[in-house]
């Protein structure tokens, strides 16, 4: 018998899936593999989801992890997440053919940064070791001043902390983290350095914090949640934290081959929401798999709107 359960009703979250940052680095892609033959060169995952990665290899663009791997005078991309300042500067010392997909929101983290190690601060980065974003952040910090930039990714860790400067220091966060985790960390830091400074307005993006929000009002009224999205995506690993924070089960498939049947077993309602770089797609493949174990009933979550939009660099505008 193919039917998981009698009556099990599917809500999509919404907004779900792609957010403007990364509907704008996936279109830089696409319009350089048009304008300029291929193979065109990317540094790093241009996004952080396997599907969206194989579709533009196969249209000729070549994932790579650092610059050495890219020939000279080839073009290449630096993905939504940002690069070092010193990664930059290589790619132009080389005559290399440079397009830029760092997220808006993250670059705005970037002129943060910039603008405190210019003043004279010292910075503190709440995020995650390893992530290119983290790691592009950190690179836009001057060090020749004497100051340093530190990372933190627990209230531990701000325990830990020591700086030479208290009075002269300032905070930002990495786009894709949990704002509950993120909220924790800052009352610390403002505990520790009441002096600390921080940006006016939030640095995660609204997109994070737009699905965050809607994951919340779907674990309020379902039994299971599953967040589509890859296993390296960050706010798609925050979805799935969010759910399991408020005591839903909650899993995260890359596509709809890695659903088990025994999560489902029993329940009565499941939520359906999809990382900011999981395209819409792979949240029908997720659809069709259930209705072919016998779900009948999907809903939309009334949710909110997003409007926002970026534009191309000029050099690929129509």
């Amino acid at each position: 018998m193919n039917s998981v359960t009698d009556n099990i009703k599917v809500t999509l979250a919404n907004p779900r899936g792609f957010c403007a940052g990364v509907d704008r680095a996936i279109e830089i892609v696409e319009r350089t593999l048009e304008l300029f033959e291929p193979p065109i060169y990317v540094r790093h995952e241009v996004v952080h989801n396997s599907y969206v990665v194989e579709c533009l290899n196969k249209k000729g663009a070549i994932f790579v992890n650092e610059l050495n791997e890219v020939p000279d005078a080839a073009t290449v991309i630096f993905s939504a997440h940002g690069v070092p300042k010193s990664v930059y500067e290589e790619a132009r010392q080389r005559g290399l053919r440079i397009f830029d997909a760092t997220c808006p929101l993250v670059t705005k983290v970037h002129l943060e940064v910039a603008r405190y190690s210019k003043a004279g601060y010292e910075c503190i980065l709440i995020g995650h070791a390893g992530h290119p974003e983290v790691e592009g952040t950190m690179g836009q910090f001057d060090s020749t001043g004497g100051g340093r930039i530190y990372l933190v990714e627990t209230v531990a860790d701000v325990n830990g902390l020591e700086i030479s400067n208290p009075e002269r220091l300032a905070y930002v966060t990495q786009t894709t983290l949990s704002m509950d985790d993120t909220a924790e960390i800052i009352n610390r830091l403002r505990e520790r350095f009441p002096d600390i400074s921080g940006p006016k307005k939030n640095d995660i993006c609204y997109a994070t914090q737009n699905r965050q929000d809607a994951v919340k009002q779907l674990a309020s009224q379902c039994d299971v949640v599953l967040i589509v999205g890859s296993p390296n995506s960050s706010n798609s690993n925050r979805l799935r934290e969010v759910a399991e924070r408020l005591n839903v089960p909650a899993y995260l498939i890359d596509n709809e081959s890695e659903i088990r049947r025994e999560w489902l077993v029993g329940k009565t309602s499941i939520g359906l929401s999809a990382g900011a770089s999981a395209p819409e797609i792979l949240v029908n493949n997720v659809l069709a798999r259930l209705k072919e174990w016998g779900v009948k009933d999907v809903v939309q979550d009334l949710g909110s709107k997003e409007n926002v939009v970026f534009s191309l660099p000029s050099d690929l505008k129509k």
